[in-house]
């Protein structure tokens, strides 16, 4: 069975950190993601997605796509005002201030959980 993601606060849970998690599953949070922010203090989940830009953004952000179980299938540091082409079988996206990935050991075939935040 799957997670049903909501929008909200949960914990990320990285192989070196513990790091406070904002979720974006409405097309509405999707689509704001971190567009207008001066920064980012933890993560944002992206879920369902596959790409991202950082069009209009104001500083670079580390770029995780996850599959169904939440293992990274590719990182890659993007900096503004780039379009990443999407992953085939990425179903989540995961967005961190550039050099946070790998410090909390955010790399390929790495799984991350997620605890908290709200499901259906």
């Amino acid at each position: 069975m799957h997670r049903r993601w909501h929008d909200g606060a949960a914990t990320l849970h990285t192989p070196r950190a513990e790091v406070p998690l904002r979720v974006a599953a409405s097309y509405r949070a999707r689509t704001r993601g971190l567009l207008g922010a001066d920064g980012i203090g933890g993560a944002l989940l992206l879920t369902p997605a596959s790409s991202v830009h950082t069009v209009r953004m104001r500083f670079a952000i580390d770029v995780a796509y996850l599959d169904r179980r939440l293992r990274v299938l590719a990182v890659r540091t993007m900096p503004p005002g780039r379009v990443g082409r999407p992953r085939l079988l990425a179903r989540h996206v995961l967005e961190a201030e550039a050099g946070a990935f790998a410090r909390w050991g955010v790399q390929r075939g790495v799984t991350l959980t997620v605890a908290g935040g709200r499901e259906r």
